[in-house]
């Protein structure tokens, strides 16, 4: 099983690792079958609060059909987020993983550009609900069913609401990949009760 771990520019840093993070547990203790592939629209990418992180691949050498999911953290509009998480190639890549019923997990604000591929119309999803709710606002205009809960799963679509929920997101993205049992071994494993 293989996961894109996609980076837009000023994607937040603890929304990025705890993919990493989980799946790596999973791989390298427990021998899970679960790799996992960065990628951005350039080799180095800059968070938010200006960390970078080198990406193993861009945008343009992706192949859908190699990967079994997308997992995308949110990010910070002051840091540019939407510049690239609205791009439309990286719309066009969301709309191929879902047209294909492949797995997205986002986390907080990754959601909009899920709402914006139109991948989340009619369909259950949730997205930052803090500020009164501006953000869950927003997916609403792209005639989504928000949902104002910690995660939602719609078929395939994984959604969450804050940076808090982001290793949730991460544990049921592993429960999807793998089972519900395997997944509890490394939740207990890495101390999550």
């Amino acid at each position: 099983m293989k996961t894109l771990l996609f980076l837009a520019k000023g994607f937040e840093t603890m929304e990025f690792s705890v993919f990493v993070d989980v799946l790596g547990w999973a791989r390298h203790d427990y021998g899970y079958d679960v790799q996992v592939e960065t990628c951005g629209f350039k080799k180095e990418v800059m968070s938010t609060f200006n960390i970078p992180v080198v990406v193993d691949r861009t945008i343009d050498e992706i192949n859908v059909d190699e990967y079994d999911a997308l997992a995308i953290p949110g990010g910070f509009e002051e840091f540019g987020f939407y510049e690239e998480a609205y791009d439309e190639k990286f719309l066009d890549l969301i709309r191929k993983f879902d047209a294909k019923g492949k797995i997205i997990a986002s986390i907080c604000v990754a959601a909009l550009p899920l709402g914006k591929s139109g991948v989340l119309k009619n369909r259950k999803a949730t997205t930052y609900h803090l500020k009164e709710g501006y953000r869950q606002k927003q997916l609403a205009e792209f005639l989504v069913n928000v949902v104002n809960e910690p995660i939602v799963v719609d078929k395939n679509i994984i959604t969450s609401y804050c940076p808090e929920t982001a290793s949730g997101v991460a544990f049921k993205l592993l429960e999807l990949l793998t089972s519900k049992e395997q997944m509890e071994v490394v939740k207990k494993a890495m101390g999550f009760s």
